[in-house]
């Protein structure tokens, strides 16, 4: 039976929902053109004010937003309200150029917490589930999140954070969880160090919630195999609120926008122009209830493609892909567009685990890309010989894959360091010969 957590809302027909959004619309537009002089500027250097804005057919008109104007308007230039009214910062756990912070007020959270609560009613939580929160809490917006979803639920909440991995274990035996949530590549590591310990009889779970990372197929089934439970996809940025910006059903076939709460556009990256449904670019966001941190129009950088097929759930809020990939985090070697989640598929698929690393290079003026990637212990030979043929073997299918030659080496298992957070899968040493 599929579990809603507000079916008035995530079930509203679509007449509904874009009743939501117009008037919505109009009234952040006029919300953050009276409070931001940020955006005042840039809608004024377009010739747009907010009366030019009636609906969302009129959203194009607008400008878009990037992570470089949250950068340069950084800390306060985008705050839509007075501080006395805001009651929290979250941060991006970026690490280059000034961070991106986002204010809430508590509304905001409220609303957060509720999208939150609607990912993992969709992943069968009840009040009578105990939820393992192992994202990070702090800046970082999984765990308070995951958190405020799960409080929302009534679940009981172990908010453990990250790391600590005989602890995380422990807790999962004792306290008997069965709904954990934290980035793929913990989960797969927690899997990895359960299947070792020989306590897979041990564990409760039944669904895992898993996001701030890129993952494939391949590795969702790697995760279900090891810790016995259905995984579910789940999607957000820090400056649009953070997870549950959309999340998946039990159909899995993609993951639902909350459109009561964020408008949805596809364009075409180089141009800028809106695309038709069904169409792959990249994903714009528009926050339409949020108070504190409104971003109009912001770029992603993530490319997807967007449906209204019917879902067998029976939600009705539009779909997204999982992301194809990052405009800003895809590789260009040697003129060939590389997205790390093309070499994880290759890698999943002739049955090497997802601990691997890719390093970009250049030698002598030309670009060099390497995989290192761990043996299973089941793999592990000494025989050189052995080892060159798989490694052969992995060239040829990333060259199919691809269609560039890439260096491929094998190592022991346990050698790649182990993320409890987000998972470091590219080292693109070419930066450090600029400039």
């Amino acid at each position: 039976m599929e579990h809603y957590y507000q079916p008035e809302i995530e079930c509203a027909s679509r007449e509904q929902i874009r009743e939501w959004q117009d008037e919505r619309l109009v009234k952040t537009v006029k919300h953050v053109y009276d409070n931001v002089e940020y955006y005042r500027k840039k809608m004024d250097e377009m010739g747009v004010t907010p009366e030019d804005i009636k609906s969302r057919d009129d959203l194009h008109k607008l400008p878009f937003l990037t992570k470089d104007d949250l950068r340069e308007a950084y800390p306060y230039g985008l705050l839509a309200k007075p501080l006395s009214e805001c009651v929290r910062i979250q941060s991006t756990s970026g690490t280059t150029g000034r961070r991106v912070v986002a204010f809430y007020t508590q509304h905001d959270i409220d609303l957060w917490d509720e999208c939150c609560a609607r990912a993992i009613a969709a992943a069968g939580g009840t009040k009578d589930d105990v939820v393992h929160v192992c994202y990070g809490y702090g800046l970082f917006t999984g765990g308070p999140g995951l958190n405020g979803g799960s409080h929302k639920i009534g679940s009981l909440t172990l908010p453990m954070s990250s790391g600590n991995t005989d602890r995380q274990i422990q807790f999962m035996c004792d306290l008997g969880s069965t709904i954990l949530c934290c980035t793929p590549s913990y989960a797969a590591y927690l899997g990895e160090s359960i299947c070792e310990r020989g306590l897979q009889d041990k564990i409760k779970l039944k669904a895992g919630i898993f996001g701030a990372e890129a993952w494939t197929e391949e590795m969702r089934h790697d995760i279900e195999n090891k810790l016995g439970i259905k995984a579910y996809d789940i999607y957000g940025l820090t400056e649009i609120s953070g997870p549950g910006v959309s999340f998946e059903c039990s159909a899995q076939t993609g993951m639902h926008i909350n459109e009561d709460h964020f408008i949805a556009e596809i364009i075409n990256p180089k141009t800028g122009e809106v695309l038709p449904d069904g169409e792959k670019g990249e994903l714009v966001f528009t926050s339409i209830t949020k108070e504190a941190f409104p971003l109009i129009r912001y770029r992603t950088r993530d490319i997807c493609i967007l449906s209204h097929e019917k879902c067998s759930c029976g939600r009705t809020h539009v779909k997204m892909t999982k992301p194809l990939g990052r405009s800003d985090d895809m590789l260009i070697v040697k003129g060939v567009n590389v997205f790390p989640s093309q070499i994880e598929t290759v890698l999943l698929n002739q049955g090497y685990p997802a601990n691997y690393q890719i390093i970009a290079d250049r030698v002598d003026n030309s670009d060099t890309l390497e995989v290192q990637v761990e043996m299973t212990p089941e793999m592990f030979s000494d025989n050189v010989g052995v080892v060159g043929a798989r490694e052969k073997e992995l060239v040829d299918a990333l060259k199919s894959m691809l269609g560039i030659y890439v260096r491929v080496r094998l190592v022991n298992p346990k050698t790649i360091a182990r993320s409890e957070g987000k998972a470091v899968r590219v080292i693109d040493k070419r930066n450090l010969y600029k400039g």
